[in-house]
């Protein structure tokens, strides 16, 4: 392999010298396949006064509830669609759609013990990203003609992949409302996420809820691609393994005593630690 300058990385490594995470010199310029990140964006989102679908048990509930409170919101499921935008080249529609399952605490009457109760939101958005652009088809020794369903074709297309990672979403309010027409889903509903609820999801008749939760997403296509990288050595790992014990009472004397358990932070502490020594 001929000499690859790695002038950034030689210096960063000489600025760096006291740095016990390094493993040491640079021995060789690899050549790596991964998945190389082209285009990302963050996004805060307050979705509100989302409907909320439910079983007919559930539905049941809420047309008999006076008030319902919001206790939590999950994510169940998030479709991920990717399409290239018409005369932008290298520039993909990253369309997605959210389905969240929405925990109620229903009142049937004013001072009454609540009925937990789950239903079903769903939210759709589009960010435009770019890509870059790639027009070979990717063949693998993976694959031949005789696992082909469709007949000998290329194992992949070389498209991007996006990707959407999404934070635990923040709860905030819900509502009950009188239904006004016929409500039905925005999108069809996938069978991973009806099975989820355990029966049949129903338009609401009666009354139906308004949840507002908040979400945090970062989105990103990615390609892939070869890159070369400077590489200091194997992986070898350097810990042994440790057995672990079927003895229960040996497990528990290798724990730590929670002294923090019994003694409470104080104020002064928190602000040491938020603020840098500033409290000192």
């Amino acid at each position: 392999m001929p000499d690859v300058p790695f002038t950034n990385v030689f210096n960063t490594q000489q600025n760096q010298s006291s740095n016990d995470q390094l493993p040491g010199e640079i021995n060789e310029a690899v050549c790596i396949d991964a998945n190389r990140v082209y285009d990302s964006c963050g996004d805060k989102d307050c979705l509100s006064d989302m409907r909320v679908f439910f079983t007919e048990t559930n539905q049941a509930v809420v047309n008999n509830a006076c008030n319902v409170r919001i206790r939590e919101a999950n994510v169940i499921y998030t479709t991920v669609n990717l399409e290239p935008v018409t005369f932008h080249k290298g520039f993909y529609a990253v369309d997605m759609t959210f389905f969240f399952e929405i925990v109620l605490d229903a009142f049937m009457a004013p001072g009454s013990l609540p009925t937990t109760i789950n239903g079903l939101s769903i939210f759709s958005k589009r960010v435009i990203l770019y890509g870059s652009e790639g027009n070979v088809k990717v063949f693998s020794s993976d694959t031949n003609c005789d696992d082909c369903s469709g007949g000998c074709g290329p194992y992949s297309m070389n498209l991007p992949k996006a990707t959407v990672q999404i934070a635990q979403p923040m709860a905030l309010s819900a509502s009950l409302t009188e239904v006004c027409g016929q409500c039905v889903p925005s999108c069809r509903i996938p069978t991973c996420v009806a099975s989820y609820f355990g029966g049949d999801l129903i338009p609401p008749n009666g009354r139906t809820v308004r949840a507002t939760i908040g979400i945090f997403t970062i989105v990103q296509i990615e390609r892939n691609v070869q890159m070369l990288i400077p590489a200091y050595d194997f992986c070898i790992p350097k810990k042994e393994c440790v057995t672990s014990s079927d003895n229960p009472c040996e497990m528990f004397s290798r724990i730590d005593f929670p002294t923090d358990e019994f003694f409470p932070p104080r104020v002064t502490d928190f602000q040491k630690d938020e603020f840098c020594g500033c409290g000192e």
